[in-house]
């Protein structure tokens, strides 16, 4: 949906107002005092009132947009702006083009659907044959009470703060058919990016049986040490590649690589720098536009999560 189609859809408050209780109908309301599920609508004050117990929910209760004082347009153009290109939209540049005079409103709107499209893609799970990798995205210095940075902590490498640590898995098929020199011999479907601490075998462990089916997913890696022990949790089987005596490394895994060098410079270009602990927030916006690359109209399938989801 593009800005013309956005602004002939919905000209008003009243029209998104409209249309997001279409797809909370249908996804239906819940009491939270007695958990009757049958309510009438009081289209005077915009509630839900319970045939039960007479407690009322508003419209915006359970949704992504709880507690919000924000107008229901604003909600749809973030929601038309996070989902009409491949790039993304800072808060800022939301906030411009909102011409609203507060930033941090705007921001935590922002985090907020971008946690609704993190539980959307919890709700399916990796199969087949995937890549899968570890990726390294910097993140802003840790800072004191104060505001300052850490000097005594900056140090480089793996180990840095500032590096926040990806597991990247992705649903890649080999592709005998496939004679162009300059596209990868896999083709690929999903990707599930995920913000842990450490690559210890328990902590793979817990994420691998989260984001794979285990009995139906055989896993392609390199041979990194905190791989070793996945060949006893994998039924389908674990295949470890030494990287380091092929001259072409990237293309033994060519999808995983891709993903994380575009999602590098997609938040570099676009956010310039973000905080560590809202690191997975941005990483599921990115696979959440990726996965559904292929879908005719990918506003409405967020339109359906934020109703569906609360971002708390």
């Amino acid at each position: 949906m593009n800005i013309m189609q956005f602004f002939k859809k919905f000209p008003d408050e009243d029209s998104c107002r409209e249309h997001f209780k279409k797809y909370r109908d249908r996804v239906g309301v819940v009491c939270k005092k007695c958990g009757c599920n049958e309510h009438y609508w009081l289209s005077t004050i915009n509630y839900y009132k319970c045939k039960e117990c007479g407690f009322r929910t508003s419209l915006k209760s359970g949704t992504v947009m709880e507690n919000s004082k924000l107008p229901y347009q604003y909600w749809y153009m973030a929601f038309m702006f996070s989902t009409s290109t491949k790039k993304s939209f800072s808060a800022l540049e939301i906030q411009r083009q909102l011409n609203h005079p507060f930033y941090e409103p705007i921001w935590a709107m922002m985090h907020k659907i971008r946690r609704i499209m993190t539980k959307a893609d919890e709700e399916f799970q990796l199969t087949d044959s995937i890549e899968m990798d570890e990726g390294f995205f910097v993140t802003n210095p840790p800072k004191d009470e104060d505001g300052k940075v850490i000097k005594e902590d900056m140090k480089r490498g793996m180990g840095s703060p500032r590096n926040a640590k990806v597991l990247v898995m992705v649903e890649s098929k080999l592709n005998p058919d496939q004679d162009n020199i300059h596209k990868p011999n896999r083709s690929v479907k999903r990707l599930k990016m995920v913000h842990i601490e450490d690559y210890k075998n328990d902590t793979l462990e817990k994420e691998l049986k989260k984001a794979v089916e285990i009995e139906k997913t055989f896993v392609l890696t390199d041979n990194g040490r905190h791989y070793s022990k996945l060949k006893s949790l994998l039924t389908k089987g674990h295949h470890a590649i030494n990287t380091r005596h092929i001259p072409n490394s990237d293309k033994v895994l060519p999808w995983v690589h891709k993903t994380i060098s575009n999602a590098k410079r997609l938040f570099l270009g676009v956010h310039h720098s973000f905080g560590r602990e809202y690191t997975q927030n941005y990483l599921s916006e990115f696979c959440y536009k990726f996965n559904r690359r292929n879908y005719v109209d990918i506003f409405e399938s967020l339109v359906s999560s934020s109703v569906k989801y609360a971002w708390y």
